[in-house]
């Protein structure tokens, strides 16, 4: 399914169930989940096992995955890739450096947001562009967890670029009814190829029960070019989104 939605040159692995074969990670990956409860050690070597086979399939080197100081993979080499993991689904995508300029996937349950956090994650003009989708395709997807699983893909993409925690207000998301997304970031944004990263777009789709994002493409502006929108005080009154316990109840980052 999420196949479906990547460019050309990247490659993606899928399974609905967890893998019990916790003797096929390398030693190093499980040190990482060592005192780990059980379902969270199956969780973690089905979604590495599940990334082997995806650098297989992209016929690259398949290698032990560890995880870094954010506990985001840590791709070989030459490698850019993306993990996701929510109830039933697990899904990895990977591709060579330089075939796709950035990778990032989610994965969220066809369910709307829990009461209280769709107001956390998003800025006035997002709640405006979801009403109007309410109103344009009343029923086809919540589009609140739509936006918030666009953002993490986004989120995915920006982290090997940007290397820090990118919070849901730094981020302005836009939501196509056509199956495309497209969020842009309301900071400077980091060098790619020598222009600035402005945002990044992505497709979207529901399937089985399951809101599935891929963000796979970057928006760009002239280097020098201060293209991300400033900042302004009603975005995030204390720039607490990790804090927030609301967002803290979903928001998995779902890349260890």
């Amino acid at each position: 399914m999420i196949q479906d939605l990547l460019p050309p040159g990247a490659y993606a692995v899928e399974t609905f169930d967890d893998s019990d074969a916790e003797e096929q990670l390398a030693q190093l990956e499980r040190t990482l989940v060592a005192g780990a409860a059980p379902g969270r050690r199956r969780e973690f070597t089905t979604a590495r096992l599940t990334a082997r086979r995806a650098l297989a399939r992209a016929g690259l080197p398949v290698v032990p995955i560890p995880t870094g100081e954010f506990g985001e993979p840590r791709w070989p080499p030459g490698v850019i890739g993306s993990i996701t993991h929510c109830a039933g689904y697990r899904a990895a995508a990977v591709a060579p450096a330089g075939s796709v300029p950035v990778l990032g996937i989610d994965a969220e349950p066809d369910l709307p947001l829990p009461s209280g956090v769709l107001e956390a994650i998003t800025r006035p003009a997002e709640l405006a562009r979801l009403r109007a989708l309410d109103r344009a395709a009343p029923g086809r997807a919540p589009w609140g967890r739509l936006l918030f699983s666009a953002k993490e893909s986004a989120y995915k993409a920006w982290f090997p670029l940007g290397r820090r925690r990118l919070d849901f207000v730094e981020a302005d998301a836009d939501i196509g009814a056509d199956g495309s997304f497209r969020v842009m970031l309301r900071v400077r944004g980091p060098l790619l190829n020598g222009e600035r990263v402005t945002g990044f777009t992505g497709r979207w789709a529901t399937r089985g029960g399951l809101l599935l994002t891929a963000a796979s493409a970057v928006v760009t502006a002239p280097r020098g070019t201060h293209a991300s929108p400033r900042r302004d005080h009603h975005d995030h009154q204390d720039h607490q989104d990790h804090q927030d316990p609301k967002i803290r109840q979903i928001r998995q980052i779902q890349q260890s």
